[in-house]
């Protein structure tokens, strides 16, 4: 059975930064792209980011370039993302998924999905 277990989230001021963690109880983590999605109040749920399985390729929405940067560590079956200059319209609850190589070109989301953690930037 797929489990992933998001970490890391709280209140941070503007222009601060956060680091997520994902932690995956996925035999074959290896296996399958994983990404961040967010959903803010009000609004749909939408693509963050996205790693490939060897880590060396990812995909970020333009709103978040040049300030999150998505990583994954195998050995640990853990994937991170740090966000670097936070704004209040970063702030909504972030959701760790696992993906098939085709929805990671597509940046869609997979079928397992973590229970969520909040960040909310705020002064």
């Amino acid at each position: 059975q797929v489990q992933l277990v998001e970490s890391g989230g709280g209140l941070v001021q503007p222009g601060g930064s956060v680091r997520l963690s994902c932690a995956a109880s996925i035999p074959t983590f290896n296996n399958y792209p994983m990404g961040w999605f967010r959903q803010a109040p009000g609004k749909e749920r939408e693509f963050v980011a996205s790693i490939n399985i060897w880590g060396d390729k990812t995909n970020y929405a333009d709103s978040v370039k040049g300030r999150f940067t998505i990583s994954r560590d195998s050995a640990k079956n853990t994937m991170y993302l740090q966000m670097n200059n936070l704004k209040p319209e970063d702030t909504a609850v972030y959701y760790c998924n696992a993906m098939t190589k085709g929805e990671f070109v597509l940046d869609l989301p997979g079928d397992y999905w973590g229970q969520g953690t909040q960040v909310t930037v705020s002064s």
